[in-house]
C-alpha cells in the first residue's frame, strides 16, 4: 500500500540543544517524517539567535537547560519578538509546564513543552509540532494526564468529563481526535469546550485563540504531580 503524500509543504524545523548526541538523534528521528524538513541545528544558542529569523524556519526545537548563559525560554523569547509567527516547542527532562503560565496571554499561542521521555511517542511529537506552528498552546501528555484542578479554582466546577477534555485540549488534539479518544460525538466535544470556556470566563471573541486560553487556565489552576524527571536537563 503506497503511503499518502504530505498535501502540504513540511514544517520547516530548527533544533537547538548543546548536546551533540541528542540533537543529532531528534534531527534524525524528524527526518522520518514526511511532514518536516530540518532546515538546521545548533549547539550554540547565540548563533541560532543571529540565524534562525533570517530562515524562514515555522519551529524552533529548543533545550530548555542550555548549558549557556541563555536558557531554551531565553532564546525562545527572543526569537518570537524578532519573529511573532515562529512557533518555539520546548524540550526538557524538568516537568515545570507553568513555566508557560508565565507567558503574556497575548503572545502565548504558538508554544509548546514537552519532556525528552516523549521522544518515543511520534505521535505526541509530531502533534506538538503542528500545534506550535498553528499558534496553539499544548504540553507533554504526561503532564496533562497527571494534572488535577487546584481547591476552589474555577476549574474546580468542571466535571470529571469536562476536565478530561481540557486536558486533550491541552495535549493539543483536535475536536475530532478528543471525540475519538472518549468515545463521544464531535458534537458533544463542542458543547462541552463551550461550557468549558464559560466556567473558566473566557472570551471566546477575545485577541487570544479560546484554545490557548483554555490551556492557561488549565495550567494556571491545576497541580501538576507527574512522575519525577529522571536526571539531565
Amino acid at each position: 500500500m503506497v503511503r499518502d503524500l504530505p498535501t502540504e509543504p513540511p514544517k520547516r524545523l530548527a533544533i537547538v540543544d548543546d548536546e551533540a548526541l541528542l540533537r543529532d538523534l531528534l534531527a534524525t528521528a524528524l527526518r522520518l517524517e514526511p511532514l518536516f524538513e530540518i532546515v538546521a541545528t545548533y549547539g550554540d544558542p547565540d548563533r541560532a539567535l543571529k540565524e534562525i529569523p533570517h530562515r524562514s524556519i515555522d519551529v524552533a526545537i529548543l533545550d530548555v537547560g542550555l548549558n549557556a548563559p541563555m536558557n531554551g525560554v531565553e532564546l525562545g523569547i527572543k526569537l518570537r519578538r524578532q519573529t511573532p509567527q515562529l512557533g518555539v516547542m520546548l524540550l526538557t527532562n524538568h516537568a515545570d509546564p507553568h513555566l508557560l503560565a508565565a507567558l503574556p496571554e497575548d503572545s502565548a499561542g504558538g508554544w509548546s513543552y514537552m519532556l525528552k521521555s516523549s521522544f518515543n511517542n511520534t505521535a505526541g511529537l509530531v502533534r506538538a509540532i503542528d500545534s506550535a506552528a498553528n499558534g496553539m498552546l499544548v504540553f507533554d501528555k504526561e503532564l496533562a494526564k497527571f494534572a488535577t484542578p487546584r481547591r476552589n479554582s474555577n476549574m474546580s466546577k468542571l466535571t470529571a468529563r469536562q476536565v478530561e477534555i481540557l486536558a486533550l485540549v491541552a495535549q493539543g488534539m483536535t475536536n475530532t481526535q478528543i471525540g475519538l479518544e472518549t468515545n463521544v460525538s464531535e458534537r458533544s466535544v463542542e458543547n462541552h469546550l463551550s461550557r468549558i470556556y464559560s466556567e473558566l470566563h473566557i472570551d471566546t471573541r477575545g485577541s487570544c485563540h479560546p484554545r490557548v486560553a483554555a490551556v492557561l487556565r488549565f495550567i494556571e489552576q491545576s497541580v501538576q504531580r507527574p512522575p519525577q524527571a529522571r536526571g539531565g536537563r
